[in-house]
């Protein structure tokens, strides 16, 4: 047997410290927020192992409604179980071509590696579409690191690129508009001589401006497939943490929302700690404030004991923060403005093609550490999005609107479809076990049934402005999203991060990225859900929706993946032979290509090798074939992934991020060689020969 790949780093995950400082303030590293007696998603797997078998290659999976029906991942619940897949027939070329893996995966897989380089298959050919601080505004300057200003930060390319979407542009033939989100920024590999403990001004301004959304129109060279970046198009935009943005939906003008310097509780500064995010059906692009909390210092002198407890469950406990911003803008102090944190942890609504639009943060959707926000639509036109909230044993959301979306692109139909996602009700997830508890016992091994499984159902939090949480108004469902979720019993997860609907399918999968505080302590053991104590590697769960319809109340899981080392027995790829997969750890960003498969981008690979770009077959005899596109360089994550039939775009994120480099001294020569400073950019991926990717 071949000796199981190595472990490395002392913190969760691969991540390196300083990733945990910078990105997250060490969330890992602090008591759990959820201290609530709520059952955890592992326990709820332990229990659902027995009907493994009848659920691979995309079997039917029967399951009991809250009501009692019947149900089915998909299906009607009289469909018959289908066998299982069919091993697989190995990576070996013939004539040049892949044999056997599923249209769209037809690449020779990237072998696990450490190099500093994006490393993409043989035959594929690859470009830097824009870098941190780029310029993309008229009168924007040329990137200089050592001679940087916030002034021009707010003109260039933000930092940290995250979330990555493509948009038509009508009218321009060969353009697309590229939406990207900025998560946060790392001072150390941006400032020369940078001290933590004493910023200055101009670099906490220049960190503020780096921080947000970015809007810029790409090109793309039709002769090779390469994109590039249209600096100063009229459409080009940068939002920062000190651009104005609205508060909208049912909790907009609450007085948990109100400041001194906004009366209203309608219009914020900034948006702050951008992740994942989504597409909208009308063309507007979704953002997700995730670890906003690490931005605010002062709590634990907060002396209101009911403010300070709502703090605490969204990571707000210590002195001073971080970054010290709190010391240049009393904003981020909350002993002064203890509402100021209740206005992020949202999901940013933006039109990238009216360039006099004013970004929504839409209450309706919740506030908790949101990692994403993908909608899909019910059978008569409403949006559903489905949210996660990226903290270990917190919870799994959806969002469905009472409002329909209208067709078409004139003016009237675009101001209806802004206003779908302030009114619905929002959700969270409870899931039901279906195996024996004793045969769960945090290992990872499958219950005597084959396959991790069972049954959920959606509770409802609150609709408009009415609260379905007994002693909560609406407005405190809203706000605080994760105490309303504590008291309807929602189950604990292992860090939901992305969450992705197939547009083919209509099966939802949600990216488990990992929890090392599972088992450990006191807290929650594993569980159906989450099978594994001390779980490195993450997961990603399958979904689906009584009678194929978002809207419904109640749906059937299983575990379609469990990550780590192929080897490894706790590993399970949805029944495919373990020998014939790449391996993956801490799956995040989920994208779908045109052909149904499933594409991962990873985050901490606990595996020894360098994150990377994964695809894998949902359907048919290859179904949990993983195989490896592309691996990123060193210290970086890979986020945002878009497959298009001829492209696929990774945002490279946090290059050189490993622990004890700084300015001076970086660990990444990427993307520009060494001597210059690495750069988190948004690559573009290509085959040479002009045909499509993977086939």
């Amino acid at each position: 047997m071949r000796k199981l790949l190595p472990l490395i780093g002392s913190h969760p995950g691969g991540r390196s410290a300083m990733t945990c400082r910078y990105r997250c303030g060490d969330a890992c590293f602090h008591e759990v927020p959820n201290n609530s007696g709520n059952e955890y998603a592992g326990d709820v797997i332990a229990a659902a192992l027995s009907r493994r078998s009848v659920l691979r290659a995309g079997a039917v999976v029967g399951a009991t409604a809250a009501a009692g029906a019947a149900v089915g991942i998909g299906q009607a619940p009289e469909a018959a179980a289908k066998p299982s897949a069919v091993p697989g027939k190995g990576w070996e070329k013939e004539h040049g071509k892949i044999r056997g893996a599923a249209r769209g995966l037809r690449f020779a897989p990237v072998a696990p590696n450490t190099a500093d380089a994006v490393t993409v298959p043989e035959g594929y050919a690859q470009n830097v579409v824009i870098r941190w601080g780029d310029p993309i505004l008229r009168g924007a300057p040329a990137f200089d690191p050592e001679k940087q200003s916030a002034k021009a930060q707010a003109g260039q390319f933000g930092y940290n690129n995250d979330f990555l979407t493509l948009l038509p542009l009508k009218g321009e033939r060969g353009r697309q508009v590229l939406f990207a989100n900025h998560e946060y920024t790392d001072e150390e590999l941006m400032f020369p001589g940078y001290d933590g403990d004493n910023p200055t001004r101009e670099q906490v301004e220049i960190a503020w401006a780096a921080h947000g959304l970015s809007v810029v129109v790409v090109e793309e060279d039709r002769r090779t497939g390469k994109l590039t970046a249209v600096p100063r198009h009229h459409l080009n935009r940068r939002f920062t943490a000190t651009s104005e943005f609205r508060l909208t939906g049912p909790a907009a003008g609450s007085d948990l929302l109100k400041t001194s310097a906004d009366p209203t509780g309608t219009r914020v500064l900034g948006t702050l700690n951008n992740c994942a995010g989504g597409t909208t059906p009308w063309g507007t692009a979704l953002s997700a404030e995730e670890n906003f909390n690490q931005y605010f210092g002062g709590a634990a002198s907060v002396t209101d004991p009911e403010v300070r407890a709502r703090l605490a469950r969204y990571g707000m406990s210590g002195g001073a923060s971080g970054r010290k911003w709190e010391r240049f803008d009393d904003r981020f102090d909350l002993t002064e403005e203890p509402n100021e944190a209740n206005r992020f942890g949202w999901v940013v609504e933006v039109d990238p093609y009216d360039p006099d639009s004013v970004p929504r943060k839409r209450t309706a959707l919740g506030r908790f550490k949101h990692e994403a926000a993908e909608p899909r639509l019910t059978a008569d036109g409403r949006p559903v999005v489905y949210m996660g909230d990226d903290e270990r044993f917190d919870y799994f959301y959806k969002f469905v609107s009472s409002r329909r979306m209208a067709k078409g692109d004139s003016r009237a139909a675009r101001e209806h479809n802004l206003t779908l996602l302030d009114e619905g009700t929002l959700y969270v997830a409870k899931l039901t076990g279906d195996s024996p508890a004793d045969q769960i016992d945090g290992s990872g091994k499958l219950p005597s049934d084959g396959e991790f499984d069972g049954s959920g159902v959606w509770i409802p939090l609150a609709t408009g402005d009415t609260s379905h949480v007994p002693g909560m108004s609406a407005e405190e469902v809203y706000v605080f999203t994760r105490l309303a979720a504590d008291k309807v019993g929602a189950t604990k997860m292992d860090r939901p991060e992305d969450v992705e609907p197939s547009p083919r399918t209509g099966r939802v999968y949600v990216a488990l990225t990992n929890n090392s505080q599972r088992g450990v302590g006191s807290n929650p053991a594993a569980d159906e859900a989450n099978p594994r104590n001390a779980n490195r590697h993450g997961q990603v769960l399958e979904l689906a929706e009584h009678w194929d319809d978002p809207a419904a109340d109640g749906f059937a899981w299983r575990l379609f993946l469990v990550c780590g080392d192929p080897e490894d027995p706790a590993t399970y790829f949805a029944g495919f032979p373990k020998d014939q997969v790449s391996p993956i750890s801490c799956p995040d960003n989920l994208a779908f290509d045109a052909y149904g498969n499933l594409w991962i981008s990873t985050d901490g690979n606990a595996l020894g090798s360098h994150d990377g770009l994964f695809g894998v077959a949902t359907a048919g005899e290859r179904r949990g074939e993983v195989r490896q596109f592309l691996t990123v360089p060193a210290g970086a994550e890979t986020c945002g992934p878009i497959i298009q039939d001829r492209r696929v775009l990774v945002a490279v994120q946090h290059p050189g991020e490993v622990d004890g480099a700084s300015y001076e001294q970086p660990a990444s020569a990427w993307p520009d060689g060494p001597g210059r400073a690495p750069r988190p950019s948004v690559v573009s991926v290509w085959r040479e020969d002009g045909r499509g990717i993977g086939v």
